[in-house]
């Protein structure tokens, strides 16, 4: 199955894009898409556990994804 991944900020710069589509076996979770992301070489921008989102809803490692959904991997805000 393919889902598309977001990237942001400091996400994005690691990698060289904002977005890309990855293969997942099927029962594949957010944890797996976070493995295929640092299996590309975005290991270093990542936190341990990064705020991930599935379809605009927060998500955990655990969650299982579908055909097609949009993971968003959500760098930290700093503000002042």
């Amino acid at each position: 199955m393919t889902v598309t991944v977001l990237l942001f900020a400091s996400y994005a710069d690691q990698l060289g894009r904002s977005s890309l589509d990855i293969e997942l076996t099927p029962g594949a979770t957010v944890g797996d898409v976070l493995d295929s992301i640092a299996a590309l070489g975005g290991k270093s921008a990542l936190p341990r556990s990064p705020l991930v989102a599935v379809n605009r809803r927060y998500a955990r490692a655990d969650t299982r994804l579908s055909e097609h959904d949009e993971v968003a991997i959500i760098p930290p805000v700093a503000g002042g």
